[in-house]
This record gives C-alpha cells, structure tokens and sequence, in this order.
C-alpha cells in the first residue's frame, strides 16, 4: 500500500489498522536538540481518545503512547521517532454481519476493487483510528513550532445547525465542553442538537477551524508546492474531511476584489500590516506573516444504527444494521487531528525555507 507517508523533510509514515495489534507512525527529520518525552505526546492523544463522553465511541482505548527511539535523554536526537499505541479493546465480532456488505459512506466497495482484500473489521487502515499516528507525530511538530512561539489552535466552529458567535468567542472554553466549541451558547445548542441525534440512530456533519499565530513570512512555493495547497492536501487525507477552506475560503466567490483584497496600513508604532486577513495568511502560495485561518469541513459518521440498505458481494442489496460503537458527531474528536495535519505541514515547510535564501545559508555555514 502506496500513500501513508507524508512530507518531505519533516516527515511521517503512519501504520496499523483499527483491529490490529496497534497504531504507530515513524517521524523522519525532526530536528536534534527538541526537548520531548511522552507525556507532551499523550497529553495530544488523550484529546483524540475514544469514551471522552456519551458524543464519543465507547470504545475503551486508553491510547498509551510509547516512544520506541529517536529520544535519548529527553531530546530528540534526529533519528527516526517511533511512536506505538497498542489496540487494546476490539471486538471484530461486531463486524461480523457485514463481512460480505458494503456499508454505505465508507470506503469498503473502493477499498475492495483497488486491493483485492478489506479488513471489514472497523475498517482496518481507513478507521478514524489512523488518525492516532498523525496526531503523535503532531504533538512533535507543535514541539518544534513552539520553539518558534509559532501556536496552532483549533476547535469546532459548527455542528449540525449550530455555529459559534465570532463575537462570543472564548478560547479559554474549548476543552471545557465535549463539543469544543469556544462559545458556551452554542455548545449547548449543539449538544441538544446530538442528543436530537442520538436519540433518532443517527449521526451530524461539522466544521473545525484552526488559526496559527507568529507564522513567519516566506512559507510556501508559488507553483506546485504552495503552502495552501500543502494544507489542503494534508486536512483532506483526514478520513471524513470533505472541504478545506483557507481565509474566506468559498465565500470569496460572493466577493469584489475591492472588498477581498488585503489593504496595506500602518500600525500604532508606524509598522507596516494588513488592514484586513481575507486571504487566510497565505498569498501566492505563501504565507504573509498573518494569522493563518482554515476551516475544514466533516461529514456525519457513515456508521449509524439505523437499517440501511448496503452493497452486498454478491452483487445484490441487502438492509443490515451496523453495529460496534461509534461516534455520533467526529468533529470534537477531530480538533487535535486538524491540529497535528497542520503544525506537520508547517513544521516541513519552516525546514524547506531555511535554503530559500544564500544569507539562510550563510546564517549557518557562513563562519566555516
């Protein structure tokens, strides 16, 4: 199986299958010198776990992280970091019903045509459980940033029909309410809204938004490999990801370029800046050393416990119920996820930067 690395210098491969005998991802190019121990790796990983609450999977993982090499004395050594969590409550047993289905919303009818082969059992690689790897190895790349007073936060900006007041924005709220939003009306809102869900076997759409802060200027290719682009690709890996906006995002086709463009202005000490942040942070593929913004919109889990009519082996339909434990709303889990895929890009972006330039050279090499 092709495609589970990721980056170029920072870079990760992720590993294992949601019924297996673990998850692991293995981070190539992380700096020497980062200090890291497993604890700022769990305490990542702890906000992706499963039984957070009755709008998680009960699934009972407690997603122990173990640190396999690449850390010697509580630094990192620039060797390879592995990282593996064991799976420790499966029950394949649940799948059993649907071993010759294919449910819909999943990938298992694509799964089968491109490999010959599926592991039904929660859907082995294309799980949600995956995700584990990334947010690991993202909990190295917020690391490095950090070292850069470079912060990534994320949270749920809607859910269903519900979406937060920008005005009533608190950040200090998101880890305070199991929808992570950062507005406590809404969050009630929306947690009504789940229960409206639950009680009807079925699951809600949302969106996360996540907003970086001192990012420098210079990130980014202006062709290909475009700092946007880069994100776009990583968010839209995430398994239930449908839609990823940076800055307006699809609201810039309602727009004048006289409205949309960022003006320049001064600021109170006579420094240049942008009057306004429409692009997101990233101009030409680029970053511009404002606030980077994206919004990434999810789908509602495929996995309801309503009958539904799936895709059978045998070329024919068959209603069946999914069973197993699964989440009624992804998006409170998926915040860390949104997280780790964007600080990963960052992080090997800000490493590819530093030869776009001969005095970056120089800076290093220059008194040799």
């Amino acid at each position: 199986m092709a495609g589970s690395t990721f980056g170029t210098i920072f870079r990760i491969s992720t590993w294992g299958e949601s019924h297996g005998k673990g998850i692991g991802v293995v981070i190539d190019g992380c700096p020497a010198g980062i200090t890291l121990a497993e604890e700022d790796v769990q305490k990542q990983l702890d906000r992706r776990r499963p039984g957070q609450s009755r709008y998680t999977t009960a699934r009972a993982e407690s997603d122990q992280v173990e640190i396999l090499s690449g850390i010697f004395e509580g630094r990192t050594t620039g060797t390879p970091i592995s990282m593996l969590v064991r799976n420790q409550d499966q029950r394949s047993r649940d799948y059993g019903s649907i071993a010759e289905l294919y449910r819909p919303g999943h990938a298992d009818y694509g799964y089968d045509q491109k490999y010959g082969i599926r592991d039904y059992r929660g859907g082995g690689r294309s799980s949600g459980r995956e995700t584990i790897g990334r947010v690991a190895a993202g909990a190295v790349a917020q690391k490095l940033l950090g070292e850069l007073g470079i912060s990534v936060t994320a949270y749920v900006s809607s859910i269903g029909p519900v979406s937060i007041d920008r005005n009533a924005m608190d950040f200090s709220y998101i880890e305070s309410t199991p929808v992570r939003m950062p507005d406590a009306k809404a969050a009630k809102e929306a947690l009504a809204w789940l229960e409206d869900c639950i009680q009807s076997q079925d699951s809600s759409g949302g969106a996360v938004e996540c907003i970086v802060k001192q990012l420098p200027a210079g990130l980014g290719e202006p062709c290909f490999d475009k700092l946007d682009a880069d994100l776009a690709k990583a968010l839209m890996s995430v398994g239930a990801v449908k839609a990823v906006e940076i800055g307006d995002g699809i609201a810039v086709r309602f727009a004048k370029g006289s409205e949309n463009n960022d003006t320049y202005v001064e600021d109170e000490d006579g420094i240049p800046c942008k009057a306004s942040n429409h692009s997101g942070g990233i101009l030409g593929g680029i970053s511009d050393g404002s606030p980077l913004f994206l919004r990434c919109s999810f789908k509602p889990t495929p996995s309801i416990a309503q009958p539904q009519s799936m895709l059978g082996k045998d070329g024919k339909c068959h209603v069946e119920t999914i069973h197993g434990r699964h989440d009624p709303i992804i998006v409170a889990r998926a915040v860390p996820v949104v997280e780790a895929m964007t600080a990963i890009t960052l992080a090997d972006h800000l490493l590819l930067s530093m030869t776009s330039q001969m005095a970056y050279v120089k800076k290093i090499w220059g008194d040799n």
